[in-house]
């Protein structure tokens, strides 16, 4: 069973950048869509980027298209979300997520990912 730990949050003034990482434990991520997702207290869990691991498919929301970027290193096992241009708006807690992928679809609502990590928190200032 993958387990999934994410880091590289913090605070970063309006227009600066952070990379996330996500690393897996316990497996592989071969054979698995990875997501990016990020939650504000009382709003809904918010499909940001999402990569699948054979084939190298990407896919982004529009709101992020541009500015941030998913990647992944296969050595290490890890997925990243490098943000850039951040905006005071974009504060919330991130998370990675991952499900056995059974086709080339980027999957992009949160109800299909089985797998998730216990989230870090972004904060922008202004």
């Amino acid at each position: 069973q993958v387990q999934l730990v994410e880091s590289g949050g913090g605070l970063v003034q309006a227009g600066g950048s952070l990379r996330l990482s996500c690393a897996a434990s316990g497996s592989t991520f071969s054979g698995y869509a990875v997501g990016w997702f990020r939650q504000v207290p009382g709003k809904e869990r918010e499909f940001l980027a999402g990569i699948r691991w054979g084939g190298g498919i990407i896919q982004y929301a529009d709101s992020v298209k541009g500015r941030f970027t998913i990647s992944r290193d296969n050595a290490k096992n890890e997925v990243y979300l490098q943000m850039d241009s951040l905006k005071p708006e974009e504060t919330a807690i991130y998370f990675c997520a991952a499900v056995v992928a059974t086709d080339w679809r980027i999957a992009t609502a949160p109800s299909e990912y089985k797998l998730w990590g216990q989230g870090t928190q972004v904060t922008i200032s202004s």
